[in-house]
C-alpha cells in the first residue's frame, strides 16, 4: 500500500483527499517509480474544478521525479534504481510512488536534483515549445510574457533573453516585479495600477510586440490582443482567470491581421523524438547554469489542498513542489 492524493468530486482545494492506495506490481511496459518529489502547476486547479472534465474518482498531478523501484515486463530501456522525471501520462503524480508506463518517463542528469526534476518538466518544457515552435522567438524581437514572475512566466523570462528577445512582463505587484526584473525582463508592469496594452504601445513606441505569451485567459485576452504589432501571434497556454470567452474573427483583421493559437505541451512533447529532443534541451539550460529553476514554495504532500489555495490566490512565485 501507498499514499496519494485523490478527488471523488470536483471542486475548490477541500475536495482533495488523502488517502491510502494499493499498489500492484507494475505491468509489461511499465516501471514503479517512488516519487522524492511532485510538481504543482495551475493545470492541476483545472482539473480539480471540473474545468477540464475527467472520470471519477481520480488521481491527480502531471509531474513528478523520483527512483525506479520495479521494472514491469518488456522494459529494457529503464532498470532498479535509475532517476527518472516525467509530465505525461495518465494523473495521479500526486502520490508517494506509482506506476506509469515507461514510455512517458526520460532520465534525469546526476546534475539536476529531484526537487528541480519535479518542478521543471512540465514548465520547462512548456517555455521550450512556446519560444522555439509556437512562436520561434528570434533576436531583436520583443515580446510580452504574462505572470512573469510564476513557474511558466519566470522560464519563458530567462529562455527568451537568452534567445535575444526584449521581455516586458507583468506581474501583480511590486515584490513579483522585483523578482520579473531579476530574472532579465527589460520592462515590468506591475497590472494592478496600469493598463498593460496601453504601456506596451508606449514602451513599443506604438508597434506593438512580435508575440504575447498569456497564461491568464479571459481577464487579459482580448487586451493581449490589442498588444501585437502587425501579423504578430496571441500565444494564449493558460486559463487562470477562465477560459477565453467566444470572440469574432474580424477582431484578428482589425487587430492587423493578427495570430492567435491556443498550443497544450502533448501536442508537442507527442512522440517520444520530441520528448527526448526538448528534455534534452532543458536539462541543458539548466546543468549549464543558464536557467535558473526557483523553487520558492515546499508543501508536504498530504497538504496538497492548501497549495492549491495558496497557488489560485496569488501568493506563490516561481516553482512549487509537493514533498512524499
Amino acid at each position: 500500500m501507498t499514499h496519494a492524493i485523490r478527488f471523488h468530486r470536483t471542486g475548490g482545494p477541500e475536495v482533495l483527499q488523502w488517502e491510502e492506495v494499493a499498489l500492484p506490481a507494475p505491468d509489461a511496459g511499465e516501471v514503479r517509480v517512488r516519487h522524492h518529489a511532485v510538481g504543482l502547476n495551475f493545470i492541476d486547479t483545472y482539473h480539480r474544478s471540473g474545468l477540464y472534465p475527467l472520470s471519477l474518482p481520480s488521481g491527480l498531478g502531471m509531474e513528478a521525479a523520483g527512483v525506479v523501484e520495479a521494472v514491469g515486463e518488456g522494459v529494457a530501456e529503464l532498470k532498479i534504481g535509475d532517476r527518472v522525471a516525467y509530465t505525461s501520462g495518465p494523473l495521479g503524480a500526486y502520490a508517494e510512488a506509482r506506476n506509469i508506463e515507461a514510455r512517458h518517463l526520460v532520465r534525469l542528469p546526476e546534475a539536476i536534483s529531484f526537487e528541480q526534476g519535479a518542478a521543471m518538466m512540465l514548465q520547462g518544457l512548456t517555455a521550450h515549445y512556446l519560444l522555439h515552435s509556437t512562436y520561434p522567438v528570434k533576436a531583436g524581437d520583443i515580446i510580452l510574457v504574462h505572470a512573469a514572475a510564476g513557474g511558466v512566466g519566470s522560464i519563458l523570462v530567462q529562455w527568451a533573453k537568452l534567445l535575444g528577445a526584449t521581455v516586458i512582463g507583468t506581474v501583480g505587484n511590486d515584490d513579483k516585479a522585483a523578482q520579473a526584473k531579476a530574472l532579465g525582463c527589460d520592462h515590468v508592469i506591475v497590472y494592478s495600477r496600469e493598463r498593460f496594452a496601453e504601456r506596451v504601445r508606449e514602451l513599443t513606441g506604438g508597434t506593438g510586440v512580435a508575440a504575447v505569451y498569456d497564461s491568464v485567459g479571459r481577464d487579459t485576452f482580448l487586451d493581449s490582443v490589442s498588444c501585437l504589432q502587425r501579423r504578430g501571434m496571441m500565444v494564449s497556454y493558460g486559463n487562470a482567470t477562465g477560459p477565453v470567452a467566444p470572440f469574432d474573427c474580424a477582431l484578428l483583421a482589425r487587430a492587423g491581421s493578427v495570430y492567435v493559437t491556443r498550443p497544450t505541451l502533448f501536442d508537442y512533447i507527442a512522440t517520444r523524438e520530441e520528448l527526448e529532443l526538448r528534455s534534452a534541451a532543458l536539462f541543458e539550460a539548466v546543468g549549464a547554469g543558464k536557467l535558473r529553476i526557483a523553487v520558492n514554495q515546499r508543501y508536504a504532500l498530504k497538504d496538497a489542498a492548501q497549495a492549491h489555495l495558496d497557488l489560485e490566490a496569488r501568493r506563490t512565485t516561481g516553482s512549487t513542489i509537493l514533498l512524499p
